[in-house]
This record gives C-alpha cells, structure tokens and sequence, in this order.
C-alpha cells in the first residue's frame, strides 16, 4: 500500500464537541466523520481497523463452533408484539412506516428475529445445540449520543444466539462463549476484566460483561483482593455484615431545625456517618408505600432495588403521598410513627444495626437510640446498596472499585423469548420442548473507541498490533527525489510484505516532521525510515510506537524487531 494513493486526512485542531480522548483522536487521525447525531462514517483509515477487530471476531466464533448468517436489520412490530417488547423497549427503538403504513423497527437486538428463524428451521433434538451468529449494524435511538463511537446510535455488533434442549447444554454453551470472548480480547491485545452483571433489558437468568479497563469508562467495576471476583457495581456483593450488636441506648429525639441530610445529623450529634439510616420513599405499581432503608455513608443500587419483591416498577413517592404515610416532608423521613401502615425495607448493614439514628417522622427532628426488635418490628431485609471500596468481600479480601468499558455481554435467556414467541422442539419422547437459549454480543465499532481509550499518548493512538490500520510503515525521505532511496524503500515494503506483515510505504512527499506526526497520530505500531544519509551508512531508523527514542539498525535487524 502506497499512502499516496490512499485518503488519509489527519488534522491537528481538536474538535471542540468531543470531549473523550478516543472521540478526539478518531477525528484528529480521520477515522471517523460525523454525518448526523450519533452517525459517524468510517473512513478507508478507520475502516482498516474496524475490519481488523471484526476478522478476529469472526474467527473466535468459527472457532468456538458458531454458525453466522445474516437477520434483516428492520423488524416488523407484530414480531415484537409477540414478546411484549414493542412497547417495553421504550424510545431508543426505532420505529418506521413503509408505504402502506405497516409499522417495523430497526434492530437495536435481535433475539425475537433470531428465535422466529430457529421456530421456522428447528424442529428436532438431534438439531441441537446449535449457535448463530452475524456481524450486523444496530440502532439505538440514543437521547444524548455522544461521545463518537463509544456511544453513538447506528453502530456494528456481533450477536449470537445459542439454542438448546436442556439447561446443562445452555450452561456448556455459555462457558464455551466466555472463554471465545476471553481469546478475542486478549489477541486483540486489550486490557479486559470479565465480571458478574445484570442482565438488563435483555432478561435472562445469568450474566457477565466483558470490560476493557481504561480510567473514562462509564461502569465502575469492582474486584476483590483475596481471589478472582469481578461484577459491576450493578451487581457487586460485600460480605455480609457482623452479628448484631445488643441495644444500648434509649430512644431519644434530637432537635434538627435545618440539617436534613445524613451528613448534617452526624456533624450535629459529632457522631460516625455510619450511625444514621437514610430513608427512600417509593410507591409500588400496586400503590403500596414502602420505605428503604440504607446505611447514611452507602448509596441505593435501583437495579438491586427493583428486584425486591413487588419494587419491579417502583416509583419515587410524592411529597403529598409522604405526607399522607408519613405526616412528615423529605429530610426527616423516617420507618417509626409512621400515619399509615407501610412496608419498610431494610440494607442488610441496616439490619445489623443498633443504636441508629433516623428522621421522626416531623419537621426538624430526628430520633437517636432506635433498635429493632425494640422499637421496631423487625424488618424486611434485602441487598439494595451499592459497595464501597474497602468493603469486606465474601472472599475475605478487600473490595477495590475501577473504571471499565463494556465491549461485550453474554447472556443465559432462559426459555422467555422462546416460550413467547412458542420456539419448540421434539425432545426424545416426541414431545414439543420449549428451547432454552444463550445470548451473546460483542460491541464491535466500540472496541475501537476503547482500546484508544486504553492506548494513547500525548501525540495520539498507540494501537495493539493486531488492531493497527498497519503494523509498520516504511517512511521515505527523499527530498531530492533520489531513485536509490525510492528503491530501497520499495524493496524494504516489498521484503516486510513477503514476511507476513501487513505494511504501507508513506511516499507522500511530506517533510519529516510532519510525516512522523502522522504516523504517531494514527498509532502505528512500527516505523522504518529511509533516508540517503541511512543508506550511506548501511542503516535505516526503525522506532517502535511505544518506544521513546529511535534507533539506526541494519535492516535485518529492524526487520526483526517488527516480525518480532
């Protein structure tokens, strides 16, 4: 590849809308051009890279026995209707009419497709397990798209879909993914971390994501110390807490005229953060009042929330609807003397307390000294917080939080897409078995944004080999437009190509400064120059991208370096 006859388009303005580095970089380095809001295209430069994340991706699958084929990227909403997700996906499904009003959407996820295609072609046992995979473009109709590629609308995925006669099959399938997924990102040569998740909107019965660990990530990634446990936050679990401790204080109100925050309690009373209890006022879809209950120092985790009992759809209660349960107003809520009888649900480390503290239910008071069992009937108790780093782990170990992108998610669906949309098979007997199925996506455009997330410097991407639009570059400086100069660069291009590496001769006739840039910029991993001065001394500059310096070898030595 001659660069001169390619469009590589590199610019040193940093584009003023982007505010993460790899949005920054992808522009800068021409990857990318936005089209519209969360619409990018793909460059011949960030094309080379895209499809180098995308071979990989494919062979893994291939490998771990997985079959692609190809879904329609628009939908029709009587498919969707079967599962009840025309509706339930919410705004970030696309929905389009065609000439004759027949309502469809484009694909954000393709599970009801992918399950009317198994209803239609499997009918068997004996044509189980099975995997189906493609490489496909998906919309999200995302309510603020930003940050380019890491989160934009129209974006490239790799979905699978496994199918299967029993749940021993469907576990098998999933370890099998996991470890495909672990192959993928580690040729990719990425930094990963795979960790226990919820699963979503997607459903399903288990998960896990896959993350890319770079300090930008949107998910905080937790780990603990003492053996290999990794979940998101979502779904991260302490220890349990200590026994509780026996009573020791009287009840006692405490005057509160303006603090109404945990914090402002314990400044005023000169006591832990750890001694208050905050209260959460929700409302049920059944109009059921409930209290939550969370340590003052930890926050409340919506998603473990709203998998209590009867929270799938809680609301935050209105001030009038405290008023009514409670008599009181935000800021001194609390579960005693309460107007009206509610539900009260408790933290574990909430139920383990004594000697706490809440609000009393009245304007500018809180109460000290309240125990359960005492003056409190013992409560409703669940795992509704988010960790803290230095949390105990179940493991004995420490809890330690980090930053992650997720790149990929694999699920155990279980039968509810199947049993909706009535995917069956004949089992053994004869008799019509409800498939259970596996879920498996790969963020392909997003692994992109995240390995720069996780390779840059200050002069622009460093790309792992196995991503790098090339993995060398033979620069040529020949401002006299010497032939032997030309030649040697040619038969260095034509002699790298032949070993195996994917290589380009930058003969655009740019001054050294600015070609260096260039290749720095869009992170090419090797850089071979060839000068006249070089081939006097029988030496060309080879420079690694990681490297600080450059150095002047033979060129089989350079070779090598880069062969490795």
């Amino acid at each position: 590849m001659r660069l001169s006859r390619f469009h590589l388009h590199t610019t040193k303005e940093t584009p003023a809308d982007a505010e993460l580095v790899s949005h920054r970089l992808m522009l800068r380095a021409g990857m990318i051009r936005k089209l519209a809001s969360g619409l990018y295209t793909w460059s011949p430069l960030g094309l080379r890279v895209l499809r180098k994340v995308e071979t990989i991706v494919r062979e893994e699958m291939n490998r771990a026995g997985a079959v692609e084929l190809q879904l329609p990227t628009i939908q029709p909403k009587e498919l969707w209707e079967e599962t009840g997700r025309w509706e339930k996906f919410g705004g970030q499904l696309l929905k389009i009419k065609d000439r004759k009003e027949q309502e469809y959407c484009y694909s954000p996820t393709a599970e009801e497709a992918i399950t009317d295609f198994a209803r239609q072609e499997l009918s068997s046992y004996k044509q189980l397990p099975v995997n189906f995979y493609q490489v496909q473009t998906k919309f999200r109709d995302e309510i603020r798209p930003r940050f380019g590629v890491m989160r934009s609308r129209e974006f490239l995925m790799k979905d699978a879909y496994s199918f299967h006669l029993d749940d021993a099959s469907l576990v098998a399938e999933y370890e099998n993914m996991k470890a495909a997924y672990s192959r993928i990102f580690t040729r990719l040569g990425l930094e990963f971390r795979a960790v226990q998740a919820d699963s979503g909107a997607i459903g399903g019965d288990a998960s896990q994501e896959f993350h890319v660990i770079a300090d930008s990530g949107e998910d905080a990634l937790v780990f603990s110390t003492g053996s290999d446990y990794a979940a998101n936050v979502e779904a991260a679990i302490a220890a349990d807490p200590a026994a509780r401790g026996a009573a020791s204080e009287e009840l006692r109100k405490i005057d509160t005229p303006t603090q109404k925050t945990c914090e402002e309690v314990a400044a005023l009373m000169g006591i832990a953060l750890l001694r208050t209890v905050k209260s959460i006022a929700l409302m049920t879809t059944k109009n059921e009042f409930v209290l939550a209950l969370v340590r003052g120092d930890h926050e409340v985790n919506e998603i473990k929330l709203a998998k209590v009992a009867g929270l799938a759809d809680y609301r935050m209660a209105s001030e009038a609807e405290i008023a009514d349960y409670l008599g009181s107003e935000p800021g001194f809520l609390g579960p005693l003397n309460a107007r009206k009888p509610i539900r009260v649900v408790a933290d574990r480390e909430v139920a383990a307390m004594a000697d706490f503290v809440v609000g009393a239910n009245e304007k500018g008071l809180h109460i000290a000294g309240v125990n359960w069992g005492r003056d409190l009937a013992e409560p409703e108790v669940a795992d509704i917080r988010n960790v803290k780093a230095g949390d105990r782990a179940r493991d004995g170990g420490e809890l330690k939080i980090t930053r992650g992108i997720e790149v990929g998610h694999v699920f155990q669906l279980g039968r509810q897409y199947a049993q909706a949309l009535k995917a069956t098979v004949l089992d053994q007997n004869g008799k019509a078995a409800v498939m259970a199925m596996g879920c498996y996506g790969i963020g392909v455009s997003r692994i992109v944004a995240a390995a720069i997330e996780q390779n840059h410097d200050d002069a622009g991407i460093i790309w792992p080999v196995s991503m790098a639009p090339w993995q060398a570059v033979v620069c040529m400086i020949n401002p006299k437009q010497d032939p032997a100069v030309s030649a040697a660069a040619e038969a260095l291009l034509a002699e790298l190509q032949a070993a195996g590496v994917d290589a380009a001769l930058d003969d655009r006739g740019l001054r050294p400064g600015q070609m260096f840039a260039d290749m720095e910029l869009i992170g090419i991993p090797h850089r071979i120059v060839v000068s006249e001065r070089g081939l006097a001394a029988g030496t060309v500059e080879y420079r690694a991208r990681n490297a600080s310096e450059a150095e002047n070898l033979d060129k089989a030595a350079a070779i090598s370096r880069i062969i490795g």
